[in-house]
Protein backbone atom coordinates (compact mmCIF):
# COMPACT_ATOMS: atom_id res chain seq x y z
CA UNK A 1 0.00 0.00 0.00
CA UNK A 2 1.48 3.44 -0.95
CA UNK A 3 0.92 6.63 1.14
CA UNK A 4 1.75 10.05 0.50
CA UNK A 5 5.03 11.46 2.06
CA UNK A 6 5.39 14.94 2.79
CA UNK A 7 8.87 16.68 2.35
CA UNK A 8 10.15 20.32 2.88
CA UNK A 9 12.89 21.30 1.01
CA UNK A 10 14.91 24.17 -0.07
CA UNK A 11 13.91 25.11 -3.60
CA UNK A 12 16.82 24.53 -4.86
CA UNK A 13 17.25 21.21 -3.80
CA UNK A 14 13.90 20.27 -5.01
CA UNK A 15 14.75 21.79 -8.51
CA UNK A 16 18.11 19.45 -8.74
CA UNK A 17 15.94 16.59 -7.60
CA UNK A 18 13.17 17.27 -10.28
CA UNK A 19 16.46 17.28 -12.70
CA UNK A 20 17.95 14.26 -11.31
CA UNK A 21 14.96 12.40 -11.89
CA UNK A 22 14.18 13.86 -15.54
CA UNK A 23 17.58 12.65 -16.44
CA UNK A 24 17.37 9.28 -14.65
CA UNK A 25 13.93 8.34 -16.16
CA UNK A 26 12.55 8.47 -12.90
CA UNK A 27 9.89 10.34 -10.94
CA UNK A 28 11.15 12.50 -7.89
CA UNK A 29 9.12 9.43 -5.65
CA UNK A 30 10.66 6.41 -7.17
CA UNK A 31 14.20 8.34 -6.43
CA UNK A 32 13.04 8.79 -2.82
CA UNK A 33 11.36 5.43 -2.64
CA UNK A 34 14.70 3.61 -4.04
CA UNK A 35 16.97 5.74 -1.68
CA UNK A 36 14.81 4.45 1.68
CA UNK A 37 14.56 1.28 0.01
CA UNK A 38 18.85 1.10 0.02
CA UNK A 39 18.67 1.68 4.52
CA UNK A 40 18.90 -1.03 5.56
CA UNK A 41 18.10 -1.34 9.68
CA UNK A 42 19.64 -4.16 11.37
CA UNK A 43 17.27 -5.64 14.26
CA UNK A 44 16.54 -3.28 16.49
CA UNK A 45 19.21 -1.18 15.36
CA UNK A 46 19.49 2.45 13.46
CA UNK A 47 19.52 1.92 9.73
CA UNK A 48 22.79 1.94 8.09
CA UNK A 49 24.68 4.49 6.69
CA UNK A 50 24.41 5.31 2.31
CA UNK A 51 26.73 6.35 -0.05
CA UNK A 52 25.62 7.57 -3.03
CA UNK A 53 27.39 6.31 -5.96
CA UNK A 54 27.32 8.04 -9.19
CA UNK A 55 27.93 5.59 -12.51
CA UNK A 56 31.89 7.07 -12.75
CA UNK A 57 32.58 5.83 -9.31
CA UNK A 58 30.52 2.63 -9.70
CA UNK A 59 32.82 2.27 -13.45
CA UNK A 60 35.85 2.46 -11.12
CA UNK A 61 34.97 -0.33 -9.11
CA UNK A 62 37.47 -2.94 -9.18
CA UNK A 63 39.90 -0.52 -11.63
CA UNK A 64 42.94 -1.70 -8.93
CA UNK A 65 42.29 -5.22 -8.22
CA UNK A 66 45.52 -6.82 -7.58
CA UNK A 67 47.16 -3.95 -7.37
CA UNK A 68 49.96 -4.16 -5.18
CA UNK A 69 50.42 -0.45 -4.24
CA UNK A 70 50.70 0.98 -0.65
CA UNK A 71 51.45 4.05 1.18
CA UNK A 72 55.46 4.06 0.58
CA UNK A 73 54.42 3.71 -3.11
CA UNK A 74 51.90 6.73 -2.79
CA UNK A 75 54.36 8.65 -1.21
CA UNK A 76 57.32 7.95 -3.49
CA UNK A 77 54.80 8.97 -6.07
CA UNK A 78 53.94 12.46 -4.51
CA UNK A 79 57.91 13.51 -3.96
CA UNK A 80 58.66 12.79 -7.32
CA UNK A 81 55.07 14.82 -8.56
CA UNK A 82 56.10 17.89 -6.57
CA UNK A 83 59.97 18.15 -7.48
Amino acid sequence: MQTKLTLRLEQRLIRRAKAYAKHAGKSVSEIVADFFGRLEAPAGGPATEVVAQSPAVNSLVGALAGARLDEADYRAHLVEKHR
